[in-house]
This record gives C-alpha cells, structure tokens and sequence, in this order.
C-alpha cells in the first residue's frame, strides 16, 4: 500500500486550541510519518486532496457496551451468545462509521471479538475489553428475578455471559484472575447501585473496601487496571482509597470526592446521554417504573458532576454507555457536554483524555509523527460547529484507523 499524504486542509490537534491551516500528513502504513505546514514532497504517495475540511484524530469512547444490545437487559437472558455477537458486530460497524476508531467496553465484549476486529474479521473500533462485569451477590450485576435460585448457563444465557457475580475477597480474586486469563486489559466492578439494574438502590455500596482491594491487587499483579461503576460520593471515595484507577458514571459526586480523585491522579469516565436517551425513549423500550426513576436522579446531578471535576482537576474522559437501540445517540453526548464545556474541552477528552485512560498516550488521540494512523477529515470546523461530529457520521469525509480507510468519500 503507498503512502497516503493528505493536503489542502486544516489541522485540528487537540493539545491546541486552534484548528490551523496550511498543513500536510503524510502517513506510511498504519503511522504518521511526517505532519509539516507547507508542502510535503512524495513521488509515491497516493494524495487525498482534504477539500479545506478538518484533519482531526479518531474518536475515543471510554465508556461502551458492545455486546449489550438490549435496553431491557432481562431479554438477553433468552438470548444465545452467538445471536448476541452478530448484533454486535452490527454496534462495532456503527460507532466506526460515527468516527470512533477506538472504544473501551466496559463489560461483556471479550478477547474474541477483540481479536476478530484485529484479524479484519468484523469492522469496528480499536477495542479494549474487560470481559465479564464483576459484582457482588444482589448487586448491579445480579440480573436474577427474585424467585430464581442459581445462575443460568452463559451458553444459552447472553447476560450472564457479559457479567460475573463474586462475592469476598477471595471470591473476587478468582474472578479477576479468571477475566485476566481471558484477555481483559481492564477489570470492571461494581461499587454502586445502578439504574438498570432491577433491585439495588442507587445508593447502595456494593464491593467492601477488602473485596474492592483484592481487585485492585490481582490487576496490579498482572500489569492492568480497576475501573468502578460509582454514582455517590461515598461509593467513589471507597474506590479511591482501594485504588481504583477510573470512576465510571460519577453523577453525584461532590466536591470531596472530586477533590481525592485529584490527589489520586484518578480519571472520571463520565456519560451523559445515556441518561438524557433514557429518559426520552426507556419507557417505549421496556424499562420499568423503578428503573426510570433512578434515571431520574443521575441525571439531576450529570451536568453538575462536568462543573464539579473541571473545579478540581479531575480529568474526565468522553462515555457514552448506551444500550441496545439508543446505541445510536453515540455522537449527541458532544452535543450534552457542550452546555457546560467548551468544543477544544470535550474534543480533548474524546482524545487526548481517552488515549490516557486506554494507556495508549502519545500514540492515539494526537496528530504526530510516530502517532498510530486514526484520522477523520470533517466537512467543516467541528470547534465551530460540534454538530458536524453527529449525524451518524454524515459529516465524516474520511474515517481512517490504523492507516486504512474505513470511509472515503473525496
């Protein structure tokens, strides 16, 4: 394959706050090779002429279920796990056509389909797993109904396939390990109520600080890391003193909590739209009475929680964290951020944030020299309009990942 060298655009790299004219990229194989303001001379070089649009980096979302393609998560349990990786891989196909070349899942994608998206087998995001979802007994990712008495075959049973329920220290460590056998490069657990999750209440503190421990000291072991599902203030204090690396959701966080993340050097993984979809569409698509009033407390506190992190430092990360059907809504959670942070703030944390949370600084999220080959080429400004990074991808000209072009349209 040739060099691609792309001209007659502007440069947005998010460590500026400026999108810049009169600059060319050239890239060799899945790198960057050179980024040079002014001409770039290539015999070889296949040249896409940009139109004027806007060279950016591929989009990051740290935040994403894959695999759970059902907003009411009860009717996964009649689902068999094949059925669930084929809608799958539908969901992967669509948020790289929306631009993001990278997602993080948050439980239930693992190394298979990691690897069928690495081997060119599906099209999709670079994707980092967690494998199963770790929670404890009657927690967040206990989907039994009351009166069922075990657990289902994950087989025939695509729920219990996405999640893990564990319970002590020791019982954590098993499964930890387990997901560390299988490939995850992140452990997902439970340290809060959730909203769709039929039982627990939002305030409940699941995980104990010596279970929450035990996670954190098997991911350490093997060179990875624990992100927790928290909404209180509580809950992500009890994470933070285990050691967690990235709090997920964080809705009513408080300053407090804010501020020991900051002293921890800890990142808010935070999603709005799922909540602002859910609150618009849940009740057409099944879910029930309880579940939407939670909805309706986190999302009291979403904005607030952007405000709360901003004033203490805390760096927060682009998520979107939504399931079946709203899947779709992806690209709006730019659109949510924006009333209260600006364009270059909200871009950055779906780039230079995200590569920092997926480990993978100074290669994703940034336009360099040596810098991995996720490009978008946007018809218009996007810090002028972020509207054009919605529309399922509509305003993308090119989608490039890893030096290959998804979507080419100039």
């Amino acid at each position: 394959m040739p060099p691609i060298l792309f001209r007659n655009l502007s440069l947005l790299d998010p460590r500026r706050d400026e999108v810049r004219p009169g600059f060319e990229v050239l890239v060799e194989g899945n790198l960057i090779r050179e980024v040079v303001e002014g001409p770039i001379q290539s015999e070889s070089a296949e040249v896409v002429d940009c139109g004027g649009g806007t060279l950016m980096p591929g989009l990051i979302d740290c935040h994403a279920h894959v695999t759970l393609t059902e907003l009411n998560l009860g009717a996964m349990e009649a689902m068999p796990v094949t059925l669930m990786t084929a809608r799958a891989a539908k969901s992967l196909v669509d948020m790289l056509n929306r631009g993001f070349t990278t997602v993080r899942d948050t439980g239930g994608a693992d190394w298979g389909i990691q690897e069928a998206v690495e081997l060119g087998l599906l099209a999709g995001p670079r994707l980092f797993v967690s494998g199963q979802s770790i929670g404890p007994t009657g927690g967040h990712n206990d989907s039994r109904r009351r009166t069922d008495g075990g657990e289902g075959c994950s087989c025939s049973n695509a729920l219990r396939f996405t999640a893990a329920v564990a319970d002590g220290a020791d019982g954590v460590r098993r499964v930890v390990r387990e997901q560390l056998r299988q490939g995850a490069n992140q452990i997902k657990i439970m340290c809060s109520g959730g909203v769709s999750s039929p039982y627990d209440p939002l305030d409940s503190l699941q995980f104990s600080l010596p279970e929450i421990e035990a996670a954190v000291e098997e991911a350490t072991a093997f060179g990875r890391y624990v992100l927790a599902h928290a909404y209180t203030p509580e809950a992500i204090t009890r994470a933070a003193h285990a050691g967690v690396r990235t709090i997920e959701h964080g809705n009513l966080i408080d300053d407090a909590a804010a501020e020991l993340m900051a002293q921890s050097d800890m990142f808010l993984v935070a999603n709005l739209v799922t909540y602002f979809s859910m609150k618009e569409r849940a009740a057409a698509l099944g879910m029930d009475a309880g579940m939407l009033a939670k909805n309706d407390i986190v999302l009291e506190g979403a904005l607030r929680s952007l405000e709360v992190c901003k004033r203490a430092g805390v760096e927060v990360a682009f998520g979107s964290d939504l399931l079946g059907p709203l899947q779709e809504d992806q690209s709006l959670e730019f659109l949510h951020r924006a009333e209260v942070l600006s364009p270059i703030e909200i871009i950055r944390q779906a780039t230079l944030v995200g590569a920092r949370v997926v480990e993978r600084e100074g290669s994703l999220g940034i336009i360099e020299p040596g810098a991995i080959a996720d490009l978008l080429v946007v018809d218009g400004d996007p810090l002028a309009d972020l509207r054009l990074l919605t529309n399922q991808g509509a305003h993308l000209a090119v989608i490039m990942k890893s030096g290959h072009f998804h979507k080419r349209t100039v």
